[in-house]
């Protein structure tokens, strides 16, 4: 069993800041990318955001300069430092991990967190 666990959304003013964070726990063997997309409604899901485990790390370009994603390896865990927020920013934000499950061998397969809310007023 795995469980993504996000935390750190809430309701900000345009121009704030918020810190989502995602842990990962279970019978992890490793992780390889770590990812944060959004889902505002009535549009897709969408990309914000990953990291490898070597830390390259890739943006949308909506969010370029003012998100940025790091990750404790350590700790099995993601986060999203999001600066300068704005309305259009608003959305349900989900973590993502491609890992290895312990005992399934080389298969790395996508796991998802439940979403945590991000309102941004103006």
């Amino acid at each position: 069993q795995v469980q993504l666990v996000e935390s750190g959304g809430g309701l900000v003013q345009a121009g704030g800041s918020l810190r989502l964070s995602c842990a990962a726990s279970g019978s992890i063997f490793s992780i390889n990318t770590m990812s944060w997309y959004r889902q505002a409604p009535g549009k897709e899901r969408e990309l914000v955001a990953h990291i490898t485990r070597g830390g390259i790390t890739n943006y949308a370009d909506s969010v370029k300069g003012r998100f940025t994603i790091s990750r404790d390896n350590a700790k099995n865990t993601v986060y999203l430092q999001m600066n300068s927020l704005k309305p259009e920013d608003t959305a349900l934000y989900y973590c993502n991990a491609n890992l290895r499950r312990t005992g399934y061998g080389p298969y790395a397969a996508d796991y998802w967190g439940q979403g945590t809310q991000v309102t941004v007023s103006s």
